[in-house]
């Protein structure tokens, strides 16, 4: 079984992409440096705006979940794992971690990459804010 989702995001100037433990993308339309895990912007959905399908699957042990990052002609691929104690609920966040950690932002658990292990090619696409950031989320069993 396979459900994916498309969220369209943006750039922005103040993208450092230094975090060592996550990334995230969020529905806010605004940055500061200090969001060091933030990597896109203004995105047309949050945890909460995930389809039921793509939470129900998202919550299995067994599930590998895939983000896909494109920006500008580069390209990323981050993968983790879904966990029975996500709730995706959060109205803006959307957050892959490196850890086991779970809240109500939590898309992934285990990933492969935090924001620190992207591109700099990528991320020096996504610091120009008039950079359409799109993201693929694919759960699978």
């Amino acid at each position: 079984m396979r459900v994916s989702e498309r969220i369209e995001a943006w750039g922005h100037v103040n993208v450092t992409a230094k975090n060592r433990t996550t990334f995230e993308v969020t529905k806010e339309n605004h940055l500061t440096r200090r969001g060091d895990c933030i990597i896109a912007i203004n995105a047309s959905k949050g945890a909460q705006d995930l389809s039921d399908e793509f939470k129900q699957l998202a919550r299995r042990g067994d599930a590998r979940i895939t983000v896909i990052i494109e920006a500008g002609a580069s390209r990323e691929v981050a993968v983790g794992r879904g966990d029975p104690r996500l709730t995706l609920s959060h109205t803006t966040d959307l957050v892959a971690r490196k850890s086991s950690y779970t809240c109500d932002r939590t898309l992934m658990v285990e990933a492969d990459r935090a924001a620190a292990d992207l591109s700099r090619d990528l991320i020096k696409e996504v610091q120009k804010s008039s950079q359409r950031v799109m993201i693929t989320l694919i759960a699978e069993v």
